[in-house]
């Protein structure tokens, strides 16, 4: 049975989640990248190092965010959302969104050591020193969700 994800199911599954997919356009050319990220309060946080589809979304900040929960071919969940691309500047800000982004994803960290471009090492001062990490928002405007379940 196939049948659309409610409000309350869209929202579970997006904060459930740590990895999406990131949809860009820019100059003609379309841009679908993973990445790990955390959602609160209908704003998708996460990081980068300068790149391709940092480049992208500073040329065009609306952008699609896809999550998928996959049991099975036939059992499913899947949330696709819309929203705009804004780069978090501030040091408070900035700091606040790479706590929680870490907080989420270690403890599916085996070795933090060496993981220096998620803000993950041994050492603080790894942390900005290989690979200057840019901290993004997108705010959701738009979202929707479908499950198929045998």
């Amino acid at each position: 049975m196939l049948g659309k994800l409610n409000e309350q199911q869209m929202e579970d599954l997006l904060k459930r989640q740590v990895t999406g997919r990131l949809g860009c356009h820019a100059d003609g050319v379309t841009y679908v990248v993973p990445v790990n990220y955390i959602y609160k309060d209908g704003i998708i946080y996460a990081h980068s190092a300068q790149g391709h589809k940092i480049s992208m979304m500073r040329k065009n900040p609306n952008v699609c965010f896809e999550v998928d929960e996959i049991e099975s071919i036939f059992r499913w969940n899947s949330v696709i959302t819309w929203g705009k691309f804004e780069e978090i500047t501030d040091i408070d800000e900035k700091q606040q969104a790479m706590q929680a982004i870490i907080h989420r994803i270690m403890p599916l960290v085996t070795t933090p050591a060496g993981h220096p471009s998620h803000g993950i090492a041994d050492n603080d001062y790894d942390i900005g020193t290989r690979v200057e990490l840019i901290v993004y928002a997108i705010k959701v405007t738009k979202k929707t969700g479908r499950f198929e379940q045998d």
